[in-house]
């Protein structure tokens, strides 16, 4: 018993507030989850994954050129979308999802950053953990990536794993078989004390971690890098098929 709702009850966030500095000057006129790679759209990318999941309900907030993001979701009629609004102020990563805890609910609910690729190989993640998610054990459970078949990544990894998928960082001084995809589930209750205004979900990674709550599952597919005009060539050319 994962303590779950359906799947196709869950609710879902999209982080697409960033600023895409990196992939200047093309992010000076489009927003990067816009910025597409084989003809997609970052934000479709994951919106495809919460189609194949049959999760139908999401939020995505805005911030940079926010409007363009909004206009764009309106043209998606298969899913309901409501935009988080933070034009007025840049919360990062954990002050944006608690803004919108409201339109998330009660029960632990999914959040996908807009500014990677993931594609699954078989089943789809989201639905694995579903079935993986045990309240009893967790209060976050991260979808973590190789990092040695990670595409266009030159990082020294994120998090260590044990065998029962206990997830711990890594040492600033050493390396870690695994990267963050960037696709987690979470329990709302870990935004209890949180602070208001901006600040990173690493808080309740760490949070989660100190009491032994913090899961990792691994991630069977592709992951794909595309934060500089390089990792963006190569995706797609990967994903275009040429």
């Amino acid at each position: 018993m994962t303590g779950l709702p359906e799947l196709s009850q869950m609710r879902a966030m999209v982080l697409a507030a960033g600023l895409g500095t990196r992939l200047r000057p093309l992010t000076e006129t489009t927003p990067k989850p816009l910025v597409k790679v084989a003809g997609k759209a970052l934000l479709d990318y994951c919106l495809d994954l919460l189609r194949v999941a049959d999760i139908r309900n999401a939020v995505v907030n805005t911030h940079y050129l926010g409007s363009q993001i909004e206009t764009h979701v309106k043209a998606v009629t298969d899913l309901a979308i409501t935009i988080s609004d933070e034009s007025a102020c840049l919360l990062e990563t954990g002050g944006g999802v608690k803004k919108a805890l409201s339109l998330l609910g009660d029960a632990p609910f999914f959040v996908l950053n807009s500014d990677v690729i993931v594609r699954d190989r078989g089943m789809n993640s989201l639905a694995r953990m579903h079935d993986r998610w045990n309240p009893d054990e967790m209060d976050a459970l991260l979808l973590l990536h190789p990092t040695v078949s990670a595409i266009s990544y030159e990082g020294r990894g994120d998090f260590t794993m044990n065998r029962g998928g206990i997830a711990e960082r890594r040492d600033e001084r050493s390396v870690a078989p695994y990267l963050f995809t960037g696709v987690q589930l979470l329990n709302p209750a870990l935004f209890e004390g949180t602070p208001e205004g901006p600040f990173s979900l690493n808080l309740l990674y760490d949070k989660a971690a100190a009491n032994g709550r913090l899961v990792g599952l691994r991630h069977d597919g592709q992951w794909l890098h595309v934060g500089t005009a390089a990792a963006l060539a190569t995706a797609d050319r990967i994903i275009g098929g040429s």
